[in-house]
């Protein structure tokens, strides 16, 4: 019943996959990885308007991949470090899954040559 519940309202590896799916996002957040930036900053890094980098900006804090903080008048992103939990635990899911296979496959190559 958990499964179906969560696959019915998204995983949340599904929210990061997806905001990181955008190559705008994805460079967004790269940038963000050598420091912490307010938006006027990133609009002027990149060919974007003011509004789509606020856009994707939403989109990367839903998915928990930045946090923000007010300076002033000025708001400042950086990167949630932990926000790319979920990406790991998928790959460290996956990583075990296809190493055990691939044993397997040596195992039964190696057999098949004798």
């Amino acid at each position: 019943m958990a499964y179906v519940l969560r696959v019915l309202q998204g995983s949340t590896e599904d929210t990061v996959f997806q905001a990181l799916a955008d190559p705008s996002r994805r460079a967004i957040f790269e940038s963000l990885t050598r420091g912490e930036a307010a938006v006027k900053d990133l609009t002027a890094r990149f060919e974007l308007s003011q509004p789509a980098v606020s856009q994707h900006l939403a989109t990367l804090r839903g998915a928990g991949l930045v946090e923000s903080r007010r300076e002033g008048r000025c708001v400042m992103y950086r990167v949630e470090p932990r926000g790319l939990q979920p990406l790991v635990d998928w790959i460290t899911h996956y990583r075990a899954f296809w190493t055990d296979r691939v044993g397997r496959l040596e195992r039964l190559l190696t057999e098949l040559e004798r």
